[in-house]
């Protein structure tokens, strides 16, 4: 069964418990920042849904804040129109960092700006073959805001990171796969199909095992050791008692392939 919800920069599409959330437009508005919280947030209190897609339209994946709208901020009211970072930008990557089912991310070409602080808040990222990436922000004279420079730091480390985001020169998808910035380059018409086929291969998973793993991924960086274990410990118990790990173990034993409910 397929649902479809609409507004005017967002859509959300749900069928077989992945829901996919399309971005209509490449700049990121302050309708887009309103109307995608409100999105991430309907998908969190949904229990239905085992995983997310995010993807945009066109020639563009996000290119990040749309500047048209921001200059216009400047002119009337600059104060008010730099609050957005903490008002707007933070709680919708508070949110999407928040969603506790698995996060699929489909870079169907460019992607800038606080548009890669969104493509890193998912779980795991599949990108158009030359699709172009920047920080970008340097570039018009500000910092990095939508926890990019966090997701940087963790996922090619600090000198990496100084680097994109001191110098924010473009660079491939190609690049970006070397790096560790995404994890599948296919060609831009199979972006679609192939980030779709790894989010309802999630939904069909150990939603529990999954929720677990983020859980422990989240704090990893910043945990001592004996916090991670601890940590480990204790969400290793809750899943010893789910229906999940039960059928993983009797599906194993009896050489078939397991048939998870989220349970």
């Amino acid at each position: 069964m397929s649902e479809t919800t609409a507004t005017t920069t967002v859509t959300r599409e749900d069928a077989g418990g992945v829901a996919t959330v399309t971005l209509q437009r490449p700049g990121i508005s302050r309708a887009m920042r309103r109307e995608l919280l409100e999105v991430v947030q309907g998908i969190a209190g949904d229990g239905s849904v085992r995983a997310v897609l995010v993807t945009g339209t066109g020639r563009a994946f996000c290119v990040g804040q749309d500047l048209a709208e921001h200059v216009e901020s400047l002119r009337g009211d600059a104060g008010s129109s730099l609050s957005v970072v903490e008002d707007e930008y933070n709680p919708l990557v508070l949110a999407l960092a928040g969603l506790r089912v698995p996060v699929v991310v489909g870079i169907n070409g460019a992607c800038a700006g606080a548009g890669l602080g969104l493509a890193m808040a998912g779980d795991l990222r599949v990108a158009a073959a030359g699709a172009k990436f920047t920080t970008a922000f340097t570039g018009i004279g500000l910092s990095s805001d939508s926890a990019l420079a966090a997701r940087l730091v963790h996922s090619v480390g600090v000198a990496r990171a100084t680097e994109l985001l001191l110098l924010p020169d473009a660079f491939p998808a190609e690049t970006a796969l070397q790096w560790g910035l995404v994890h599948r380059v296919v060609e831009a018409d199979r972006v679609a199909d192939e980030a779709r086929a790894l989010a309802e291969r999630l939904a069909t998973g150990p939603t529990a095992a999954y929720r677990a793993v983020k859980t422990v991924l989240a704090s990893a960086p910043t945990d001592s050791l004996e916090e991670t274990l601890a940590l480990e410990a204790r969400l290793q118990t809750e899943l010893g008692g789910t229906a999940d790990h039960a059928e993983a173990v009797e599906a194993f034993l009896a050489k078939r392939p397991p048939r998870f409910t989220g349970r």
